[in-house]
């Protein structure tokens, strides 16, 4: 039991020192990480944003809008307005994805690009982030400025 709390201890100092700047081989918060991204989504990342969606509208639509996300070029937005578009409020770093995320930072590790369904300014409808919720808590808890790779479409039926 004593190595697991051990474990977990280690895992919430890295994403703490990730959180402030500091790599894993002691570099000080000077030579802050920089968020790395993958050119394409990971596949698992899709099934993940449907299933989500499917919370939030019905299955048609859901799947219509992953396939135009698999079809969607990348645009890229900071931190955030991301979260701010969403209304999402920012993660802490204690939570468990989140921390994991800034591990993979700290290490130089690529992150996959975000998933997103637009919103309507005119309707009130905040966006979506159908996938990639944690990672981008964890580049705005290392800088808020990154600029994100996102692949961002309005909801589709097909």
């Amino acid at each position: 039991m004593a190595t697991s709390k051990g474990s977990k201890k280690r895992s919430k100092d890295a994403a703490t020192r990730a959180a402030r700047g500091h790599h894993e081989n002691g570099s000080s918060p000077g030579d802050a990480p920089t968020v790395r991204w993958i050119l394409d989504p990971e596949e698992h990342d899709y099934p993940a944003a449907e299933s989500y969606l499917c919370l939030l509208t019905d299955p048609e639509v859901a799947h219509g809008t992953v396939i135009a996300l698999r079809e969607a070029s990348p645009e890229h937005f900071k931190a955030k307005d991301i979260l701010r578009s969403a209304r999402l409020a920012l993660l802490p770093l204690t939570n468990p994805h989140v921390a994991s995320d800034l591990r993979k930072i700290a290490d130089g590790t690529p992150l996959s690009p975000v998933l997103m369904v637009r919103g309507d300014l005119h309707e009130g409808r905040p966006a979506l982030i159908a996938d990639g919720y944690h990672r981008v808590c964890a580049s705005y808890l290392t800088d808020e400025n990154t600029d994100i790779p996102v692949r961002i479409v309005d909801p589709t039926r097909r």
